[in-house]
């Protein structure tokens, strides 16, 4: 199976960026290499499942390559080295980019996170709103290691729902 979107792994996490064409999935992957994470696969990520998880790779023809609109292609490892890029990750977060419009919502709190299923794995899924300015590789990785924090423990927002609990 194929989608259409970009996989960066952040921290560990192989986290697949997922929207509307010219929402911004490139470029955000390109800060993300940009702030020292690396890139697995841009605009075709091929999944394939491995028990209950799920691993994704870019096709061999495009492998480690991006494309910008403005710029054009670029081949990562040139740029920022071989660090830069990966051959495949597993999948253990998605995040949504929408195209932000007045009348949609978004989670505020985050106590509970939304779970998707893709090829047949549930994922924990986010979506996040472009909106101009906004530092997207900022936000996703903040994803990322909300994340990694969420599997060792409570989450920020259960940490201080319990605080207001306990004032009560």
């Amino acid at each position: 199976m194929q989608v259409h979107g970009a996989l960066v792994r952040i921290r560990g996490v192989g986290v697949l960026l997922l929207g509307p064409s010219g929402v911004g999935k490139s470029e955000t992957a390109l800060e993300l290499v940009a702030r020292g994470h690396a890139l697995v696969a841009d605009d075709v990520v091929e999944l394939e499942r491995a028990g209950e998880s799920l691993i994704g790779r870019a096709p061999e023809r495009i492998r480690h390559y991006l494309e910008i609109r403005g710029l054009g292609i670029l081949y990562i490892p040139e740029l920022y080295g071989p660090q830069a890029v990966l051959p495949e990750s597993p999948i253990e977060l998605l995040c949504r980019l929408e195209r932000d419009a007045p009348g949609l919502e978004y989670e505020r709190v985050g106590l509970e996170r939304a779970r998707e299923p893709l090829a047949g794995v549930s994922l924990p899924v986010v979506r996040l709103p472009v909106r101009p300015a906004t530092s997207l590789g900022v936000i996703v990785e903040a994803a990322a290691l909300d994340h990694l924090m969420r599997a060792r423990g409570p989450s920020a927002a259960e940490r201080i729902d319990r605080g207001l609990a306990e004032r009560s």
